[in-house]
This record gives structure tokens, C-alpha cells and sequence, in this order.
């Protein structure tokens, strides 16, 4: 890796933090940080962005032998202390809380967590009225999700002190998981706020199938 790459933040650096905190993890040997996802595009990107020689390889979730996901691990002691000290854990699912993200690259960081572990959903809504009038509305709702309660309310008041837009919040308990996970939500009129925001200029990095939904609006 190379080591010019976290000396000063940079908005691929803020957003590449972003996947680390969602999809990544760092190892408890001190050494080694993993990064996982189902995006074969999102892997190689992460990869580009780290300038790392590290190949990307395939494996099975600890319920299933598919190897369906894609991950990449490399070993830097000095990167892996850096993200300590910004905030992330070896054990961070649900003991993340606020990171220290220069406010200038928020954007970028926001724009990494949601492609990481967030969503952009986009429908047509077709309903009858009492009138027996054929209804369409166009729905969008961008999602960000969490483990941890402390980490999406930061990201809940980071947002809401960039933008005055607080979303709705709300948590849940799936049947086979033992914690609850939360969900910061944002409906159109603010999810196209958030989006304009994270997608300020062409060309940035992000994964692509998201970034097609988000230009239908921007």
C-alpha cells in the first residue's frame, strides 16, 4: 500500500473509510485489514483506491459454502493504527460510534458508507383512490444502516448539520440476529438533497449500480 495515500485526507481516502467502516474490519493481530463485499466492481475499486497489489478473492459467508462474496486483506501496521485512531475497532459492529472526519470530506466518507451497507431504493407507487382514479408517484428513499445505535445517530446529526435534514430512525430485531440493527431513512425530496450532495461532480468513485439509480434524479 502506498503510504502517501493516508499522510493527508483526500476525498478517496474519506470515501474508501467509508466501505471500511461498513463492509471492512481490522484484524485482531494489529495488522491487517479485511474488506468484504458482493460488488465485484466495489472489491476492485476499493483496491484502486488503496493502490493495493493485494489479488481479490472469493469466499462462502460462515452460513453457506457459495463463495458468492468478494474480499480483499492486506497487512499495514502503520494504516491500521491511523484508522484506530480516527474511531474504528477490531470489534466495531456494535461499538462504533462518531469518527473523525474532516467536515470538508464528509460527503465523500457518506458516500462510501452508503455503498457500503446503505441503499437507494426507487419505485413507482400505483394505488386507486376511492374515486375508482388510477394513481403514480414516483418513490425514492436513501437508507443507511448500522449495528450500532451511537454511529447512526452521529451520522444521523453530521447530516443534519450539512444539509438541516434529519431523516427518520428507526430499529429493528431480525429473528435469527440477537442485536437490534438501525436504519437512518430519508424520503424523496430529502433523499434527492443527500443525493445531489454526495454526487457533486462526475466521475467520483462509487459503486456504479447505485450511482445509475441516483443520476435518474440528479
Amino acid at each position: 500500500m502506498n503510504s502517501k495515500i493516508y499522510r493527508k485526507w483526500s476525498s478517496n481516502l474519506a470515501y474508501a473509510i467509508g466501505l471500511i467502516t461498513t463492509d471492512g474490519s481490522l484484524s485482531k493481530d494489529k495488522r491487517h485489514i479485511n474488506f468484504t463485499t458482493k460488488d465485484y466492481q466495489l472489491a476492485h475499486l476499493f483496491k484502486k483506491i488503496l493502490s493495493l497489489s493485494n489479488k481479490v478473492g472469493k469466499k462462502s459467508n460462515s452460513a453457506g459454502t457459495e463463495k458468492k462474496y468478494y474480499f480483499i486483506q492486506f497487512g499495514n501496521v502503520v494504516f491500521y493504527n491511523w484508522l484506530k485512531k480516527i474511531g474504528l475497532t477490531h470489534n466495531k459492529t456494535h461499538h462504533l460510534k462518531q469518527l473523525k472526519i474532516p467536515k470538508r470530506y464528509f460527503k465523500d466518507f457518506l458516500r462510501g458508507h452508503l455503498d457500503g451497507d446503505g441503499s437507494i431504493v426507487n419505485y413507482k407507487d400505483s394505488y386507486q383512490s376511492y374515486k375508482n382514479k388510477q394513481y403514480h408517484y414516483n418513490r425514492l428513499y436513501l437508507t443507511f444502516h448500522s449495528s450500532s445505535l451511537k454511529h447512526i445517530l452521529w451520522i444521523q446529526d453530521r447530516i443534519n448539520s450539512h444539509l438541516n435534514i434529519k431523516g427518520s430512525f428507526s430499529g429493528w430485531k431480525a429473528k435469527n440476529r440477537k442485536i437490534k440493527l438501525w436504519k437512518l431513512r430519508f424520503a424523496k425530496n430529502n433523499s434527492l438533497k443527500l443525493l445531489r450532495w454526495i454526487y457533486y461532480k462526475p466521475n467520483l468513485p462509487c459503486l456504479l449500480r447505485k450511482n445509475k439509480i441516483a443520476q435518474r434524479f440528479i
